[in-house]
């Protein structure tokens, strides 16, 4: 699933079915429910999930918190825009 067919799942009530976790939170994070999503991946300790949590709190304006995150998942997904980065984690994740 390209990120053009994941953002078209968005007008449903609940993600698609077969989503990984951190897919299932960036979806609800597309959807404006941050609280949702973050629920998902507040305890995953998977290096996915927590680079969705780092997004997550530098969404919420928790850059310190995001930092950590950042750090524990080992990757590079952070990028200057939000958009950005929301679309290169749907793409590392869906792809």
């Amino acid at each position: 699933m390209d990120v053009k067919e994941f953002r078209a799942t968005l007008g449903g009530e609940n993600p698609p079915d077969g989503l990984s976790v951190p897919l299932q939170a960036l979806w609800w994070d597309g959807k404006g429910d941050w609280a949702r999503a973050h629920e998902l991946v507040d305890e995953l300790e998977t290096r996915d999930g927590m680079a969705v949590h780092a997004y997550l709190h530098r969404k919420e304006g928790a850059e310190g918190n995001a930092d950590y995150w950042y750090q524990r998942a080992g990757k590079g997904f952070h990028r200057p825009a939000l958009e950005d980065e929301w679309i290169a984690l749907v793409e590392g994740l869906a792809g």
